[in-house]
């Protein structure tokens, strides 16, 4: 058949599944209302705030001879009526039918009907995450000044289908049915919050979750609002999960707009007071906590007045303690005064003395005037003695008539206040500290004059003895005080920070292993990231029954066998290792190398005559050398590591791989089989023994080209056997899971993860 008319059949086809005959074209596509469309003066063709299901009979459609990322100015100004591109009677249209009929040679039937599965999902059920895969193709715009809705068609893109679909129902006998889409240049309707109150919602939820929300307005086939905000939130450290949260009525977005303001008032003015967390509900929405505490506006005055009467307490404490710390600093000024005396007298005394010494009648002179002890000295220590200690004020409470209800302004008046008390606490605390110090110090310069002095008044028993004491070529002299640091603030410690330290991290250690493991040890290391872990650690822990060992052999053998491993029935290899030609360039993360990559069929030397007992030997060999080789490594750095476990607990016998990269969380946690999952945090300090999987685990290095770093890996092995595991926090969080990651209509299960954090002691 010839091109020509097999393009004439199929455009025929396409026109008889859309229902359209051009030579009798429906009044309904003829008619045309005018639109007086006014373009909005702001705009974001790319953001979408309102969502609707619009009656089929009611859009109008438009064809422009432009792109879709074109202006909406040039696309609308361009734009014709679609029974203009219908008509091939009138010759100002003839150019126009020919670009339909492009169009529609273009446009694929399936893609149409997948339109059609879609809005056949779209009127069961609106997405979890309301936007949907094909909602950019529809270009449909709502003109307030007649109250139409329209579709602008641009026929210079290559996806005709949502345009096809539209006509093709149009075009149907019964035209009551309705489609989900959003409607462009459309902003929200301020039916239930304020216009300027969405942008603060997108700011409020920003501090909360680190994730800018999006937030529609969507209507459903009653026409009836919600307002559905979309978006990912930190569920634990940087454990991300989708959530959406709907607001049915005008008092329930009231409420939540009116809880998030007061949340972030109080964590952006009092960060160290105040700061709230996410997590998700049984229906995948977000929920906000304090500490334990859920926060829900119609217990936000009751919370509030907990807290002020929390702080009023904080408060009289704050003062109490300021108070006993001035007293106890004004110890130690009167104390420092007294040593002050002495020091100064004594330090007179010992200058006055290396002065005389170096004279005749200078000797006589402090002989005869140091003899006697001084007692101006002995009056001026007892009149500070004397003084009678300052007496503790009377407690400094707050006075204030306690009310029924407090505002979130006066709970900030009051959080201030006890933010300047413990700042004044703080400072006298460094204070005191520092004069403890200062006051050991001198106590101890003290000392050492003392004994200098002593020395001296041990020869002053004749002024002979003295004289022969002062002739010395050498003197003892006065001691400086001894120097101690008194830290007055907490040390600070590095906190490991995976995007900024892994790399360092990994280099360090693939440096270290390379040098202190063997070739064995690393390829057993190996063999413990297979899915070898399991019998592995049945054999560590004399665990492996016989019906084990034959499982896992013929396990390893089926997946040789479809991995072409077994290539003879020969239990010898000439190759050995070798499953590949050395020279063959191979790359990790863009770096070139040479080496070879382990495979665990030749380090298990798995053959077809492979027997039970040979896999045994070789897998207890294997454990031995893992055994053995974490005693030869430690880690260089303190740093969190942690292991997921599905309807399971942490068993410190085994070999335990954890993860270092945070990161790896969601995946691996969405990946678990089941809705409760334990989730354990190690924090491992730096000097403990454990394996980190570098590049050298993965590849033997005998050209040496092997790149130095952890780059195929963020796995480590840690042998938590040997060592005592104290839980520090537990806590529980959830997440959203699709069952179907890529589609829309996806159902959701919320999994549970209990964390459970521990340090090493």
């Amino acid at each position: 058949m010839p091109k020509k008319e097999q393009v004439r059949e199929n455009i025929e086809e396409k026109l008889e599944y859309i229902g359209l005959d051009l030579s009798k074209i429906p009044a309904s596509i003829k008619k045309f209302e005018p639109l007086e469309f006014r373009i909005p003066k702001f705009y974001d063709e790319k953001q979408y705030r309102q969502y609707r299901y619009i009656p089929i009979k009611d859009i109008q459609i438009l064809l422009t001879p432009t792109n879709r990322l074109d202006e909406l100015e040039e696309k609308y100004k361009k734009a014709s009526p679609l029974y203009e591109y219908l008509d091939q009677k009138k010759e100002e249209n003839i150019l126009k039918h020919t670009k339909f009929l492009e169009m529609l040679k273009q446009v694929k039937i399936e893609d149409i009907e997948k339109v059609e599965e879609e809005q056949a999902n779209l009127n069961k059920k609106i997405p979890f995450k309301v936007k949907f895969e094909g909602n950019y193709l529809w270009q449909i715009y709502y003109s307030e000044n007649t109250d139409k809705y329209f579709m602008l068609v641009p026929t210079e893109e290559s996806d005709y289908s949502t345009f096809f679909f539209l006509l093709k129902k149009q075009l149907e006998k019964r035209r009551t049915g309705k489609i989900f889409v959003p409607i462009r240049n459309v902003g929200y309707s301020s039916e239930y919050i304020r216009k300027n109150e969405f942008e603060d919602l997108e700011n409020y939820l920003w501090l909360f979750t680190k994730d800018w929300p999006l937030i529609y307005e969507v209507y459903d086939k009653k026409d009836e609002l919600t307002i559905q905000i979309v978006g990912e939130t930190e569920v634990y450290e940087k454990v991300k999960s989708n959530y959406n949260k709907k607001l049915k009525t005008k008092e329930e977005a009231t409420q939540f707009y009116k809880l998030l303001k007061a949340m972030f008032i109080l964590q952006t003015e009092l960060p160290d007071y105040f700061n709230f967390r996410t997590d998700i509900d049984k229906n995948g929405e977000i929920e906000f906590y304090f500490e334990d505490i859920k926060m829900e506006y119609p217990d936000l005055p009751q919370w509030i007045l907990n807290k002020y009467n929390l702080g009023i307490e904080k408060i009289d404490v704050a003062n109490e303690l300021i108070e006993e710390n001035k007293i106890k600093l004004k110890k130690l000024q009167e104390e420092g005064a007294i040593q002050e005396i002495e020091y100064l007298a004594k330090e007179k005394q010992i200058s006055t003395f290396l002065e005389c010494k170096k004279t005749f009648f200078g000797k006589f002179k402090y002989y005869f005037k140091y003899s006697k002890k001084n007692k101006k000295i002995e009056k001026q220590e007892e009149i500070l003695k004397d003084e009678k200690p300052e007496k503790a004020r009377k407690k400094k409470t707050r006075k204030k008539n306690k009310k029924e209800n407090y505002t979130i302004e006066e709970l900030l008046e009051l959080y201030q206040e006890l933010a300047k008390l413990e700042t004044e606490l703080k400072n006298l605390l460094m204070d005191i500290n520092a004069l403890k110090l200062k006051n050991k110090n001198r106590k101890k310069k003290i000392e050492n004059a003392t004994k200098f002095i002593e020395e001296i008044d041990s020869h002053k028993k004749s002024i002979f003895e003295f004289w022969k004491y002062t002739n010395k070529d050498e003197v003892a002299a006065l001691a400086e005080g001894e120097v101690e640091e008194v830290s007055t603030i907490k040390k600070i410690t590095k906190v490991f920070d995976f995007e900024e330290d892994f790399e360092k991290f990994g280099k360090t250690m693939d440096k270290i292993q390379r040098r202190v493991l063997t070739k064995d040890e690393t390829d057993s290391l190996y063999i413990l990231s297979t899915n070898l872990e399991e019998i592995l650690n049945k054999v560590k822990n004399n665990d492996v029954l016989p019906k084990d060992i034959e499982s896992s052999l013929k396990e390893i053998k089926k997946e040789a066998k479809e991995e072409k491993m077994l290539t003879s029935d020969e239990e010898f290899d000439i190759f050995g290792g070798m499953v590949q030609d050395k020279t063959k360039i191979s790359k990790i993360r863009d770096k070139k190398h040479r080496e070879i990559a382990k495979d665990k069929y030749s380090i298990l030397e798995i053959s077809k005559n492979t027997k039970q007992i040979g896999y045994k030997l070789a897998l207890e060999k294997v454990v031995e050398n893992i055994k053995n080789a974490i005693q030869k490594v430690v880690v260089v750095d303190d740093l969190p590591i942690y292991k997921a476990i599905a309807d399971g607990e942490l068993n410190n016998k085994n070999f335990n791989l954890f993860n270092i990269n945070e990161e790896f969380k969601k995946n691996n946690i969405i990946e678990k089989e089941g809705n409760k999952i334990n989730l354990y945090k190690i924090n491992l300090k730096k000097g403990i023994n454990a394996i980190s999987y570098t590049n050298i685990i993965f590849y033997d290095n005998q050209n040496k080209t092997l790149p130095v770093g952890q780059d195929l890996s963020t796995k480590i092995l840690v042998d938590i056997s040997k060592t005592q595991l104290e839980e520090k926090s537990k806590r529980e969080f959830h997440m959203v899971n699709f069952e179907e990651k890529d589609n829309d209509f996806s159902k959701i299960n919320i999994k549970t993860i209990n964390v459970y954090e521990y340090e090493i002691t």
